[in-house]
């Protein structure tokens, strides 16, 4: 009945119910006293099927009344253990919920209106059972505990803490499993939600799925959270991909991996671009930048010509004193090229004295004067070490100015135990914590958990970050180019899906974030970004523009309940807008002015239904979400009001208690490329072999000490 009407009525009583009654009872004396019918006991049992029919049809009617009144006060408990969450190779499961229509607009719409509020409400009871519940906490705690208790056998059991309002998912009876195509997160996806709302929740579901795909997965914590890391950890064992697990956290550096985020480059000047970068381009601060990124680009050539791989520890060592790079270089580069150079040179160092150096010399080491003396004079032609004379000319005082800005950034990378996980000592063969590159990631299909520990240290989490950002744009380049195997034997150039899961990515993203989600994608790169508001990245890049170019590159938008209205508008203003019907009550009466009439009065009531035109859903709706659950602009702008699974209380087996169970397992686990053989059964050997391979580690030793003199 209530399907047939112009304007859907699902708040009202179940009606229903008791015409179900009345046929079930008919159906009943059909069979039990036919003759108090009248009826023959042949034809008895098929009018006593048809009322049967129509008590089951009134019946099911009038319990989809009675569903639809629960459902919009308390929903269903919705619960999933890890293990039970689904695996599909076609589709990303997100959650339960529904597409939403006009008839969600229209239902939700009907549900606020004043008539109705003893349908939407709590009873009065259980108001009641509340207060109660307070004025007992100190008194008779049994009975609170008992009012409290979350039971059916509780009969004002207490709504469950989500807070928000549940007719908004209520509003829908029957719910289907919320996926999304693999083929659409090439896209990227946004995640946006207030503090505190399930946006973990929903990239453990995300993460969960990820890695037992076996596809390559980089979170990136700027928290540190440890349930998250804890939490990663547990579905890598569950995958059987322990072998593969990588945790590189600023906060628990003993048991981090250890990564040079400009160790790796396709072209050098990619050493210069990802430090500068990070330094302020606005105003005044360009002109210190761009010398930045020269001065750096010249440190970085003369160390890979020097055969050594460039880190920032040895960037920042050759920013304050740049002369013993120039001596270095020219150590090596005049003997190849001027035999008798470097005599000239000491012949002239013993001459110099403060009276016969130049001005801007002053302060210089005396090998710098006797070279810049030398160079000028020879017409030797190198474009790295023309590049570091032209550094040296500078006045030392005038220098430190420039460099000013850079000297901050660096110091943020190289202090403390930092300095070890981004700048390894490859030849540190007691090191057991490996050495990993974005590249070597993706080739053998890691998962790398990146904790940044940004409320100890922001500064160092987001230069961090920025720096790990910029290695990525790096690689999906080459890879975009080039295929994730180049250089191997291999033959499948296939693209490798690149999971990229960026918690709080406002606090990460900079220049660099813009290019990887602009056009990572054809390098199998697919982001999902997990943020607040709107605003936060604004107020991260500065430029209202550049955050719009930011928010256009997600194709997929999933919003729990945020607090700011610019934010909840991003989704709705893309919504179209839907005509809805109201019913109007018009009542009247009209006086009889003819004196001989036989009518007093003339009596009018209508109901009259007109339609309106409103958003899909408004801001509010979004604002009023209850905790874990969200709406899904997806595949194209198709909408979707979803509710994520809560987790299931028992204990998972393979979460450890905590993150000391992970750093004993790391430490054992741990294999560095310098360090194959302790895995492997050696072959017994003579004393003459012992004797050998001692006599080549003492070596080995001894060339790793001098080569620390030689840095010192």
């Amino acid at each position: 009945m209530s399907d047939r009407h112009v304007i859907e009525t699902l708040l009202r009583p179940a009606v229903e119910l008791y015409s179900a009654g009345a046929a079930t009872a008919a159906g009943y004396i059909c069979i039990a006293a036919p003759w108090s019918l009248a009826l023959a006991p042949n034809v008895s049992y098929t009018v006593a099927l048809g009322f049967a029919t129509l008590a089951a049809v009134r019946a099911n009617q009038g319990l989809r009344i009675l569903r639809y009144r629960r459902n919009i006060r308390r929903l269903p408990r919705y619960v999933m253990t890890s293990a039970q969450v689904p695996l599909s190779y076609r589709q990303l499961f997100i959650g339960r919920g529904f597409r939403w229509e006009q008839k969600h607009t229209q239902r939700l719409h009907t549900c606020r209106r004043p008539e109705v509020e003893a349908y939407v409400n709590p009873s009065t009871h259980y108001y009641y059972a509340r207060q109660l519940e307070k004025l007992c906490e100190h008194r008779a705690f049994w009975l609170t505990k008992a009012l409290s208790q979350d039971s059916i056998l509780n009969p004002f059991r207490p709504l469950p803490p989500v807070g928000g309002s549940p007719l908004i998912h209520g509003i829908e009876l029957n719910e289907i499993d919320v996926t999304l195509p693999l083929g659409e997160r090439v896209g990227h996806t946004l995640v946006m939600g207030t503090t505190r709302v399930g946006k973990t929740r929903l990239a453990e579901l995300l993460i969960t799925q990820d890695i037992r795909r076996g596809e390559v997965v980089i979170i990136f914590d700027p928290k540190g959270d440890a349930d998250l890391l804890k939490r990663v950890y547990a579905e890598t064992k569950r995958a059987g991909r322990e072998d593969e697990f990588y945790v590189f956290h600023l906060g628990w550096p003993d048991i981090s991996s250890r990564y040079n985020a400009v160790g790796r480059f396709g072209r050098i000047s990619e050493v210069a671009s990802r430090i500068a970068g990070q330094l302020s381009g606005e105003g005044n601060s360009a002109a210190f930048r761009e010398f930045a990124w020269r001065f750096v680009n010249i440190i970085a050539r003369a160390l890979v010509e020097l055969g050594r791989r460039p880190d920032y520890l040895q960037i920042a060592r050759h920013v304050v004193n740049i002369d013993d790079l120039f001596i270095e270089y020219a150590k090596y580069y005049l003997p190849k090229h001027e035999p008798k150079a470097w005599e000239i040179i000491v012949q002239l160092t013993s001459k110099i004295n403060d009276k016969n150096t130049p001005r801007n010399l002053q302060g210089r080491d005396k090998h710098v004067v006797a070279l810049e003396q030398y160079l000028a004079m020879a017409k030797v032609y190198d474009p790295i070490l023309d590049g570091l004379r032209s550094a040296v000319r500078y006045d030392k005082t005038y220098f430190d100015k420039i460099v000013a800005s850079l000297l901050p950034l660096l110091e943020k990378l190289t202090t403390g135990k930092t300095a070890q996980l981004l700048a390894p000592n490859y030849s540190d063969l007691n090191d057991s914590r490996p050495i990993f590159d974005w590249q070597q990631i993706i080739r053998k299909r890691g998962v790398v958990y990146v904790g940044l520990d940004a409320l100890s240290d922001s500064e160092v989490a987001s230069a961090v970050g920025n720096s790990m950002f910029a290695d990525l744009v790096s690689v999906a380049g080459h890879i975009y180019k080039f295929g994730v195997n180049d250089g191997l034997p291999e033959e499948n150039q296939s693209k490798v899906p690149i999971n990229l899961h960026c918690d709080e990515f406002n606090e990460l993203m900079g220049d660099e974030f813009i290019p990887l989600i602009n056009k990572g994608g054809g390098a199998g790169i697919q982001v999902t970004a997990y943020t607040q508001t709107l605003s936060d990245i604004e107020a991260r890049i500065g430029n209202a523009a550049k955050a719009g170019q930011v928010i256009g590159n997600f194709n997929n938008l999933i919003m729990l309940r945020v607090r700011e209205t610019a934010t909840a508008e991003l989704l709705t203003s893309q919504l179209h807008e839907v005509d809805i019907l109201t019913n109007t009550v018009i009542s009247g009466v009209t006086d009889s002015s003819d004196p001989f009439s036989k009518s007093d009065f003339v009596s009018n009531t209508q109901d009259r239904v007109s339609s309106v035109k409103v958003p899909l859903i408004d801001p509010s709706a979004i604002i009023q979400l209850p905790k874990g659950q969200a709406f899904g602009l997806l595949e194209g702008g198709q909408l979707w009001k979803i509710r994520m699974p809560l987790p299931a209380a028992g204990n998972d087996e393979f979460m450890p208690d905590n993150i000391l169970q992970i750093a004993d397992y790391m430490q054992k686990n741990y294999r560095t490329g310098e360090q194959w053989w302790r895995g492997a059964v050696m072959p017994e050997s003579s004393d003459s072999d012992q004797n050998s391979t001692e006599a080549l580690l003492k070596a080995l030793a001894d060339d790793n000490a001098s080569a620390e003199v030689d840095d010192v």
